[in-house]
């Protein structure tokens, strides 16, 4: 899986994919292709991804190990 450390981090917040794709105004098809990196993410969505979780976008990326 592309963005693994998405996933990880919505399954330890005990979150839906519609609850995130609802945060971030997509549907859940799309936020679900998102994890699977079927579609690339926006840079917007990143962002707000990392600020939700309070991590890096590089994290996200999975670049670094360090939230």
């Amino acid at each position: 899986m592309i963005y693994e450390n998405i996933r990880n981090l919505r399954e330890d917040s005990d979150k839906t994919q519609k609850e995130l794709a609802d945060y971030l105004n997509v549907k859940q098809t799309t936020y679900s292709k998102y994890e699977l990196g079927k579609i690339n993410i926006p840079v917007e969505v990143f962002i707000k991804l990392a600020d939700y979780y309070g991590v890096s976008v590089d994290y996200l990326l999975g670049r670094t190990k360090k939230k």
